[in-house]
């Protein structure tokens, strides 16, 4: 990232003094898909990772990916790995002629710890299909079969899925700057940060398929406890989609969207910043919890946004 493309977005605070200070950028965008304002710069590249999510689910369904709406959204989604996300995992695999052992991405553990828990308690390990990713793989997979593809290479950058999924973002976002690997092992794609919020925006006022299956199934797309179901759930018709790094995309039917990247990757900064972008752009997300910085057990500070401490 180059000097002056980020600059603070957010502060932590401990026992009433600033202890962390989180650079980044933030662009908003209103209805008419102009931008608003932004922080930093608007067009830095940066990899959305699993907000890429909907766009790749979206890639998949016009390549000929068939599924309820409920199996979309699980598509779309980095969930917590509880029985309802998995049931629908192996679904996907199942009308496809697979089950979980055709899933090539990194085996993991419940990306929420109380499920996670549950699994060690109950003797499980780690796997794929636990793996936050694994309703990703799972469409991939299916949309091999659909398309008469081989399987077994669907995670390399020349397959014909991960071009086709690479084509659809470039168009979408405005281009593609670099391809690397993502955590799950799937190729993911840089885009500028503005780019993200134009091609997420345009899923909401066009109401796709995965938009209104993850309208539809907030839970699915992320589970208990987590910010996009909670979200989503808060304001009728977004689309929320978190992904690793300190990124994170909202868009709504009526155009507005807003884009963030913590530069350090922070996800404890994320939240805030994305909370104070939506104020400045009229979403009512009041109510909605924010990370407390603890000190013994109790709250002591918090992380607090710098957008909309001024005039962006």
């Amino acid at each position: 990232m180059l000097p002056g493309a980020v600059v603070p977005i957010a502060e932590t605070t401990r026992s009433g003094v600033v202890e962390s200070l989180h650079f980044g950028a933030v662009v908003a965008l209103d209805a008419d898909g102009m931008t608003a304002w932004s922080a930093g710069d608007p067009h830095i590249d940066v990899y959305p990772r699993s907000a890429l999510k909907p766009l790749q689910a979206q890639a998949m369904v016009d390549a000929g990916f068939t599924a309820d709406a409920d199996e979309l959204a699980v598509a779309a989604a980095s969930h917590n790995g509880e029985p309802v996300h998995l049931d629908v995992v192996r679904r996907i695999l199942a009308n496809a002629g697979l089950d979980e052992g055709a899933l090539g991405n990194t085996a993991a553990l419940p990306l929420s710890p109380p499920v996670a828990a549950d699994v060690l308690r109950a003797g499980g390990r780690p796997s794929p299909l636990l793996q936050n990713c694994s309703g990703k793989h799972a469409a991939m997979l299916s949309t091999c079969v659909a398309n008469g593809w081989e399987i077994d290479s669907y995670l390399e950058y020349d397959h014909p899925v991960q071009k086709l999924i690479d084509s659809y973002i470039a168009a979408a976002a405005g281009g593609i700057s670099h391809t690397g690997v993502d955590g799950c092992g799937a190729p993911t794609a840089m885009v500028t940060l503005v780019g993200l919020a134009f091609a997420v925006r345009t899923l909401a006022i066009r109401r796709t398929e995965v938009y209104e299956a993850m309208s539809a199934h907030p839970h699915l797309v992320a589970g208990t406890g987590r910010e996009d179901t909670a979200l989503m759930r808060a304001v009728p018709g977004l689309l929320a989609k978190g992904g690793a790094e300190g990124v994170h995309v909202v868009a709504h039917p009526d155009g507005r969207a807003v884009a963030v990247k913590v530069a350090d990757g922070s996800e404890r900064a994320r939240v805030p910043v994305m909370l104070a972008a939506m104020r400045l752009l009229g979403f009512d997300v009041d109510g909605l919890p924010v990370p407390s910085i603890l000190g013994h057990g109790r709250p002591v500070g918090e992380v607090r946004s710098l957008v909309g401490t001024t005039t962006p």
